[in-house]
């Protein structure tokens, strides 16, 4: 089956993924190319097939590419190097890399001091790995643990740019790009608004799963499995990040060919006999 069809048009994407190409911190004149524009490009086009299938109307779908699209503004001028050498040597070393995990193990944290929190305590480990508390480094925990905050910030020229495009902004698209690292963002959501959170989770995590360029760089993954992404789905159900219907709805849009396009060129353009099974087959 072909790509399933999305709603924007191809100057509104590419207008909007421009956005994630930022001037360099210590060069102005120098252009950061957006490290995570196919990323989302590709979780776009998983997540909008799944809301269209569980009736969203047209307007919302609209707006609803556009946050998958811009769901990683929190991370525009990321070195993918510095990035992955920061968080898998965290996650080895069994720190929380996320505000809810952080908050779970050290609930004494202020609210949205995560970031701070993690550099304080782990200052001389961060040193050890060669990784002084420059601004660069600071800026790229920030990354991760003081998400909102930095999505916050380069959200701003975004308004203005969808306007220009005809795209209407509304406060809940800045929620549900939230929702990953903060789920308390939608405690108080209308039910629609939170299942479109849970889908851009679950298809943002099936793409980042399946992503090679990804994992080599920020977890020295040799490797990816399908069975390994869609086992992780299955965790954020058990976590009710997740619920069921979107997990049902994800495995039976993939079985029925809807993501293998998006999800080969996750993999670098080549899917084997083997896994092309398993997404062919794959069980809630």
């Amino acid at each position: 089956m072909k790509p399933s069809h999305t709603f924007l048009t191809r100057l509104q994407v590419s207008s909007l993924l421009k956005l994630y190409d930022v001037p360099h911190p210590d060069s102005p004149l120098k252009v950061l190319s957006g490290y995570d524009k196919a990323h989302a490009h590709r979780t776009a086009r998983l997540c909008v097939p799944v809301a269209t299938a569980l009736g969203h109307p047209l307007p919302r779908l609209k707006q609803f590419e556009a946050t998958c699209l811009l769901h990683d503004m929190g991370r525009a001028g990321l070195d993918a190097k510095l990035f992955g050498k920061i968080w898998s040597w965290a996650k080895k070393a069994g720190i929380p890399t996320r505000p809810r995990e952080w908050r779970a193990k050290h609930p004494q944290t202020p609210y949205g001091q995560e970031a701070q929190a993690f550099m304080k305590r782990y200052k001389s480990e961060l040193h050890n790995q060669g990784l002084k508390l420059t601004p660069s480094v600071k800026d790229h925990i920030a990354m991760r643990l003081g998400f909102a905050r930095r999505l916050k910030k380069y959200l701003r020229p975004v308004k203005t740019t969808l306007h220009i495009l005809d795209i209407k902004w509304t406060p809940w698209m800045e929620r549900i790009m939230l929702y990953y690292y903060y789920p308390e963002k939608l405690d108080a959501a209308s039910a629609w608004t939170h299942q479109l959170g849970e889908i851009l989770v679950a298809c943002e995590q099936l793409e980042a799963y399946s992503n090679h360029q990804r994992g080599q760089d920020y977890y020295a993954r040799s490797e990816e499995s399908f069975p390994a992404a869609f086992s992780y789905l299955r965790q954020l159900t058990k976590q009710k990040i997740v619920s069921q219907e979107v997990f049902t709805m994800i495995c039976r849009l993939t079985r029925e060919g809807c993501f293998t396009h998006t999800l080969r060129q996750a993999r670098g353009g080549k899917l084997s006999r083997a896994e092309l099974r398993y997404l062919a087959t794959v069980a809630t």
